[in-house]
């Protein structure tokens, strides 16, 4: 004897709904995280700010470093030391300048 096995109402819905509700959940679940997620839109912001952040900084690393080239630049032995440069440091790193004494950098 063959049996029929009649699917009731719900289970019928319930397979035919099933991959559309799937899919939904699918397409929402990367639609908030390309929205809120760490690589998302609401992130994008943050990364331009840090980037700005960073060329500004980096900005005034690069004119230290143009300042730092100027002065061994003036220090080299081999193009003849700037005297007044070498005195200056000299008597800043060793601590012989007298206490009423100024020190005017040439820069």
């Amino acid at each position: 004897m063959l049996r029929v096995v009649q699917k009731s109402k719900l289970q019928m819905m319930l397979q035919s709904a099933g991959m559309p509700a799937l899919a939904i959940i699918f397409m929402g679940f990367f639609g908030y995280y390309a929205v809120l997620g760490p690589n998302g839109v609401v992130a994008y912001r943050e990364y331009t700010r840090q980037i700005e952040r960073k060329e500004v900084e980096f900005a005034a690393l690069e004119k230290r470093r143009a300042e730092l080239r100027n002065e061994v630049r003036l220090l080299d032995p081999q193009r003849g030391a700037n005297p007044d440069m070498v005195d200056e440091l000299v008597r800043k790193e060793l601590n012989v300048a007298h206490p009423d004494e100024i020190i005017v950098p040439l820069n």
